[in-house]
């Protein structure tokens, strides 16, 4: 790793762990975070967890494990440009969504239906809970006893009301404070993923097309291009190409932007970045376009009658489970029914965000099922 920033996270000027540990042999306290997450149960289910398509629609979509595993590239690509702290990003971006429940945004919205009258759903603050309490590996302590600084990466997002049960973790959201840089990169670097691949999903999927494509500026200028390049490139290579091209500018002008940003606001330590606005940005211009490509991708994918249909039946899985799950805690597996006893609501949120997209469907059968679901 190159030498890192003056207002870089190192180990150095981390506030450590929850528990203390002995110092990590052959690798950094990071580099630590990021083998316990990628050694977890919650990032192997993953892999089973809707991106934008149901894990049974196709083999070839991204899933959240995919999708977190691009996140991390381009993180790391941006921190280590920057002189940042690259293993700090990669922990960050592989865990952000270690807590989002099946069926993707779908799943999420029924879930805090759900528990609307029981403190609310947020994938956010379920990554959290899940590596500070859910995770059950280690004979010391419970989660995964991250470093504080990847664990305040993990939760971009936070109310006031549950800022203030989170103690130093959530000050900075009561008194308008920044994450680390390394943090801020995890969060641009998870849109660019899933805008720029959700685009690759919807043209391999039919739901858009690149005539519909082309009336993005972002896009319009790369599909150009390749086209004029390549007249006789086959549809399927021109659409990975142009979406190469679309991540590489969107990053370069990350790295740029970010550049002048923290020169110009003078920033020299970890402080500074913490008292100073976001330090980590497109440009004016590059962030109008990327909005122009999010709104196309709101309208002509994540709001197409098929992807919605898929979606209506998700939010009945997810509102069944938690349904009658509530009316009889007994239904749960032994280990939730434990916990339930406590706090029934939060209990069943657990189960369900837990679960895999095909585990939840398989679940849905095994009660509501008359004929016998035999896996």
């Amino acid at each position: 790793m190159a030498e890192l920033a003056s207002y870089a996270v190192s180990e150095h000027n981390s506030r450590g762990r929850k528990i203390a540990e002995d110092a990590p042999q052959g690798r950094s306290e990071f580099q630590r975070d990021r083998d316990r997450i990628i050694h977890s149960g919650a990032f192997r289910r993953l892999e089973y967890k809707t991106q934008v398509f149901v894990n049974h629609e196709g083999d070839l979509f991204r899933t959240r494990l995919t999708h977190s595993i691009e996140v991390a590239q381009i993180a790391r690509s941006i921190a280590r440009c920057l002189h940042l702290n690259e293993d700090l990003a990669e922990a960050i971006s592989l865990a952000h969504d270690l807590g989002h429940t099946p069926f993707g945004h779908a799943g999420q919205e029924a879930l805090n239906a759900c528990m609307k009258d029981y403190g609310g759903f947020e994938h956010n603050l379920q990554s959290l809970r899940v590596v500070d309490l859910l995770e059950e590996r280690y004979a010391a302590f419970d989660g995964l006893n991250l470093c504080f600084e990847t664990r305040e990466g993990i939760l971009k997002h936070c109310s006031a009301v549950n800022a203030k049960q989170l103690g130093d973790l959530g000050e900075r959201f009561l008194n308008n404070r920044r994450p680390s840089l390394e943090a801020q990169i995890a969060n641009l670097a998870d849109e660019i993923a899933y805008n720029n691949h959700d685009v690759d999903d919807g043209l391999r999927s039919g739901l858009i097309t690149l005539e519909q494509l082309a009336s993005v500026p972002l896009a319009a200028t790369h599909l150009h291009e390749v086209r004029h390049a390549y007249p006789d490139l086959q549809e399927r290579r021109m659409v990975h190409e142009t979406v190469r091209r679309m991540i590489n500018t969107l990053v370069t002008d990350l790295i740029q932007q970010s550049e002048r940003n923290i020169s110009a606001q003078g920033i020299a330590t970890i402080e500074d970045v913490r008292s100073a606005p976001a330090m980590i940005a497109y440009s004016t211009g590059m962030d109008e376009l990327q909005r122009e490509l999010k709104n196309f991708l709101r309208i002509h994918l994540y709001r197409h009658y098929r992807v919605l249909r898929m979606s209506a039946k998700a939010q009945r899985v997810i509102s069944d489970l938690f349904g009658i799950f509530m009316a009889d805690s007994r239904l749960l597996p032994p280990q939730f029914q434990s916990l339930a006893e406590h706090d029934r609501a939060r209990a069943i949120a657990d189960y369900i965000a837990g679960m895999t997209d095909r585990y939840a469907i398989r679940e849905h059968r095994r009660i509501f099922a008359m004929e016998e679901v035999t896996n």
